[in-house]
């Protein structure tokens, strides 16, 4: 387990927009070279990147203005000003979109018409998604919330996650997996990829909204017990996850390359449909049917026990 010594005291992570704002603009800008950014570099450089005057020249603000931004003051900013900022500090799309999202929360304005948050409400998925869920039958299809919590799944996407699932009381969460779970060095070959992937994708979530309690526990939780959170959180990365390939070792049937899509689900902002499948014919689209048959005979081995038709059970 990626933990910290028991005297280590708790970590207080904040979720305040103007907090987030400041760093992750202060490590935009650390990350842009004079060089690329077509600045001259000098050589009495005290910190990497730019410099607050250089970032206001090339967004064409004041430095006055630039340096209020930068201290978190960003409600209020036009677009024009935001698209100027993107250009200057050459922010790619998942970052462009996560400083509008921080904006539009300085304004109070929910993002993507989603409701602020306040308190972690469990989620029951409607049973015409399950039954959608339950139509795929040759991938793996799972719904996750904007907090990483496991909320639906079809059959095959019960025994590929069996061990997330486990036989635990709460609802399975992806991230406290990752990070907290030693069986995830095993099932993510490239585990340092996917916390990467993890701690960008729920980074961008708490931009869209900073009083999502839920997630503000959960980012306190695993600040407290990882320390590779706690550092992949400071960094401020963003990203969206989209589409890709990702590869797993399943402890039943080995390695499996999978390729993935994710789709929004319009009717419960902040929830995605996630589904992984296998290039038709290869050794991977084998080993899926074979866990599909795993887990096909492991439903039924633990399914109660039916009297027979016209019988009357025992006492």
């Amino acid at each position: 387990m990626d933990s910290l010594p028991d005297s280590a005291g708790p970590t207080v992570v904040s979720m305040d927009n103007r907090a987030d704002v400041r760093e992750f603009l202060m490590s935009r800008r650390a990350k842009v070279s004079p060089d690329t950014a077509g600045v001259l570099g000098g050589s009495n450089r005290r910190v990497p990147g730019l410099r607050r005057s250089e970032v206001a020249a090339l967004a064409g603000v004041s430095v006055e203005y630039y340096a209020k931004l930068e201290r978190g003051a960003i409600g209020g900013a036009s677009a024009s000003v935001l698209d100027a900022l993107a250009r200057a500090l050459q922010l790619d799309d998942a970052e462009r979109a996560h400083l509008f999202d921080l904006a539009r929360a300085a304004d109070g304005i929910p993002s993507s018409g989603r409701p602020r948050r306040r308190a972690a409400r469990p989620s029951v998925p409607r049973p015409s998604l399950q039954w959608t869920l339950s139509a795929i039958t040759d991938g793996v299809a799972f719904v996750r919330d904007q907090r990483q919590d496991l909320l639906a799944t079809n059959a095959l996407g019960r025994a590929f996650y069996s061990p997330v699932i486990g036989d635990g009381g709460r609802p399975p969460n992806l991230a406290r997996f990752q990070f907290l779970d030693p069986a995830a060095r095993d099932f993510y070959p490239d585990w340092d990829l996917f916390a990467e992937m993890c701690v960008a994708i729920m980074r961008a979530e708490a931009g869209r909204d900073p009083h999502d309690k839920g997630l503000q526990d959960l980012v306190g939780e695993l600040s407290t017990r990882s320390e590779t959170f706690r550092r992949l959180w400071g960094a401020h990365d963003v990203r969206t996850h989209g589409s890709g390939t990702k590869r797993f070792h399943h402890p039943v049937v080995g390695e499996l390359t999978l390729a993935y899509e994710e789709l929004a689900i319009t009717a419960e902002p902040g929830q995605v449909l996630m589904v992984y499948t296998a290039e038709p014919g290869s050794p991977s689209a084998e080993r899926l049917r074979l866990l599909a048959s795993w887990g096909a005979d492991v439903a039924h081995r633990d399914a109660p026990a039916r009297p027979a038709t016209g019988t009357t059970p025992s006492l």
